[in-house]
């Protein structure tokens, strides 16, 4: 097991499942006690860690983001909650919009504000915000889901400036074409039309992006904040 966050709690929004469920596991792994919280949670008799070693350290409880009396305490936040609702504009209803804004930006809004005073008062923290290259490129049929990773870049950068002084650091991470039960939504058409525009010709595993969430938790990244990084093969160049 690789140390480093002994000692530290950390919140994973969306954590029991994908691209969360991977970054619960590295966190646990890097020593964290970690709080898996989700809309879903697992079933009493089905198995969420199957490591025994980081078992003890993970919890899973079922919370939404949405609602603003959810969430209490913590070192480490990853804002990870996202859902999407696709439909061309003209067919996109007030619900769907409306929905995936309330999910992926009001939820990371909401989580945030209910951390951020805990860790002003302990002057350390990290945020990490899960966008997405869609945020910045934008996707014919996702303007609601494009939007709301659009408008985490602007609360990181924000984030980053209003809480810099109390030593909290806030960095958001924007994967492209990741392998998770979200995107086997998608047809084989669309995944390969994904693979052929990535110059490394291959989906993320979640592990991918857990790896970049550990390195802003780490004490390598003690320097950086603000920043946008992009964990997609250079499908978004």
């Amino acid at each position: 097991m690789v140390k480093g966050l002994e000692n530290k709690t950390a919140i994973v929004t969306g954590g029991c499942r994908g691209i969360g469920k991977a970054i619960v596991e590295r966190l646990a792994h890097d020593g964290a006690k970690v709080f898996a919280f989700d809309y879903v949670i697992p079933k009493p008799d089905e198995v969420f860690i199957e490591e025994i070693d980081i078992k003890g350290l993970v919890k899973c409880i079922q919370v939404d983001v949405t609602q603003d009396n959810s969430v209490n305490r913590i070192d480490i936040l990853i804002n990870n909650a996202g859902i999407t609702r696709d439909n061309l504009l003209m067919r996109m209803s007030e619900t769907e919009w409306d929905s995936v804004l309330n999910t992926n930006l009001k939820g990371a809004f909401l989580c945030t504000k209910a951390v951020s005073r805990i860790m002003m008062n302990q002057r350390s923290g990290r945020i990490i915000n899960m966008g997405s290259i869609v945020g910045s490129i934008g996707n014919a049929g996702q303007v609601n889901y494009s939007s709301s990773k659009a408008g985490l870049i602007g609360m990181t950068k924000s984030l980053a400036k209003e809480l810099g002084s109390r030593n909290i650091l806030v960095n958001l991470i924007a994967p492209g074409y990741v392998i998770t039960p979200m995107t086997e939504k998608l047809t084989d058409e669309q995944k390969q039309l994904y693979i052929n525009n990535i110059p490394l010709k291959r989906g993320a595993l979640p592990k991918d992006i857990a790896n970049a969430v550990a390195f802003f938790t780490s004490d390598d990244s003690a320097y950086i904040t603000g920043q946008v990084m992009h964990v997609d093969g250079g499908l978004a160049i």
